[in-house]
């Protein structure tokens, strides 16, 4: 059975609908608010911590995750709708797996999980460019401000670009279902860890969305945005941090299931 990444506890209550989609709705804002930050950090002109390179990036979003999975705790901290498709997987596999604790797998659930996850990666969006609005403000490239709010590839090629992201996601996906059987039981803190070593091994050629929310929502946020400057969204591309990771999270589950359970 696959677990939550952040279980719930044993005596609480099975959340409402409205409870679900805060609990995801909020733990994708403290996402990308703090995923986004990070970047905003190390790019926009005059920003202290301009500069600082792809590890602090890397270790910003992992952290930032780790922060997200804890304020959703009611409902095991999904974030991202590659896991919760990749709960959808599971449960035609093995009929005893839930979304969270005792969330059951239904179109409902399925549907309040994502819509709160895309809504909350724009809402944090949004508060990232409220934070570093006057560095936004200042003359710079388009595409590092563009970068704030969503990934691009180092070297465009669709196809290859949407393999490194189901490869990355595949990976994160079957780390989520081994990694409740380990006596360690490392929790949000292992998510954390797995985000940077995705990100510092595979997210180069891509900058690593492995969560369609995540990079879709901000996309969205910053096409509608005032950002002096801005350029264009790059629409072209933004069907690939969402349908790679979609691919990835089925591989993922479907590969466990197959060798793994």
């Amino acid at each position: 059975m696959l677990t939550t990444l952040l279980p719930a506890a044993a005596d609480a209550a099975v959340p409402t609908t409205g409870q679900i989609f805060w609990s995801e709705f909020l733990g994708t804002t403290i996402l990308l608010l703090l995923g986004g930050g990070v970047v905003a950090t190390n790019l926009l002109p005059k920003s202290k911590g301009k500069g600082g390179g792809w590890l602090l990036i890397n270790w910003g979003w992992g952290l930032a995750v780790f922060a997200g999975v804890y304020v959703a705790f009611r409902t095991g901290g999904h974030l991202n709708p590659a896991v919760t498709i990749a709960k959808v997987v599971a449960h035609m596999f093995d009929s005893n797996v839930t979304l969270a604790g005792d969330i059951p797998v239904t179109g409902t659930n399925v549907a309040v999980y994502i819509v709160a996850q895309f809504l909350g990666a724009f809402a944090g969006a949004v508060l990232c460019w409220l934070t570093f609005k006057k560095h936004f403000d200042e003359d710079c490239d388009p595409a590092l401000k563009l970068g704030v709010f969503s990934t691009g590839p180092e070297i465009r090629s669709y196809g290859w670009n949407c393999l490194t992201e189901a490869i990355g996601t595949a990976v994160l996906i079957l780390w989520v279902f081994v990694s409740g059987y380990t006596e360690t039981a490392v929790g949000p803190l292992g998510v954390a860890l797995i985000i940077v070593v995705i990100g510092n091994s595979l997210g180069g050629p891509t900058g690593y969305a492995i969560n369609p929310a995540r990079d879709l929502g901000p996309r969205i946020a910053h096409a509608i945005l005032p950002i002096k400057g801005k350029g264009g969204s790059d629409w072209g591309y933004s069907w690939v941090p969402v349908v790679g990771p979609i691919i990835g999270a089925i591989v993922g589950t479907v590969l466990y299931y197959l060798i793994l359970a």
